[in-house]
């Protein structure tokens, strides 16, 4: 009788054991997803900051508009995590998706913090003047002024991002790219990832500007969702 509970009991604290050992190694892969992820988002951050400085950089709006898509360009094809490509897709996934777009906006803020403060610490820093000057117009604009001027921003940076993924057709992938920057560029819409850059480079972080960026967020989510769920249904109707 004795040796049958020690049989229970030790296969009790067996399994428990294995239990232990099995949570610990899914704490492990859940560690390394997210440095996974945050890294990859770091790297979106400093393309976007590279692109930004491309476009601080050249007298011509245009063509400072037109290569800022590298940055956007380079994220699509090596595949790193930028949040304002991944927003429009938080329906289609499940709930730790959400964590993942979390761990992306942060890593994209840190990437573009590190850009901006190796560039101030070069030659070219005096870009950081023309950044304080477009800083101040979005900082100083009104949050409902922002937020529209953000969704018209995630919409096309939804169809920029979806093209690329979905299409087969190479020419359209990458022009989809080039022409939705240079048109969101071009208008005056709110990218909040750029905007992290320009911010950080005309070293102008407030509550104020804090509280602009919360509507460039929430404005880049709800136009990409709105063009992913008008996508959907085109989809559907098909």
């Amino acid at each position: 009788m004795v040796s049958e509970i020690q049989k229970i009991g030790f296969s009790i604290l067996f399994i428990l054991n294995i239990r232990w050992w099995m949570m610990k190694i899914i704490r492990k892969e859940k560690i390394k997803e997210n440095i996974s992820v945050l890294s990859k988002g770091i790297y979106a951050g400093i393309m976007i900051g590279i692109g930004g400085t491309i476009y601080l950089s050249v007298s011509n709006q245009v063509v400072g508009a037109i290569l800022f898509a590298i940055g956007l360009l380079t994220i699509c094809v090596y595949k790193m995590n930028l949040y304002t490509g991944m927003i429009g897709y938080i329906l289609e996934n499940k709930l730790g998706y959400l964590k993942t777009l979390i761990f992306t906006l942060l890593g994209n803020f840190i990437g573009t913090l590190i850009t901006a403060y190796l560039v101030l610490n070069t030659r070219i820093a005096s870009i950081g003047i023309r950044a304080k000057e477009i800083s101040m117009i979005k900082i100083n604009d009104s949050y409902l002024s922002v937020f529209i001027l953000a969704i018209f921003c995630g919409i096309l940076m939804y169809i920029a991002v979806n093209n690329f993924k979905k299409r087969e057709d190479s020419i359209i992938k990458y022009l989809s790219i080039f022409i939705c920057v240079v048109v969101f560029i071009l208008c005056g819409f709110e990218h909040c990832i750029a905007n992290m850059y320009y911010i950080s480079l005309a070293k102008a972080w407030s509550s104020k500007s804090a509280i602009s960026m919360v509507f460039m967020i929430f404005g880049n989510s709800f136009g990409a969702i709105i063009m992913s769920l008008f996508n959907n249904k085109i989809k559907t109707n098909v």
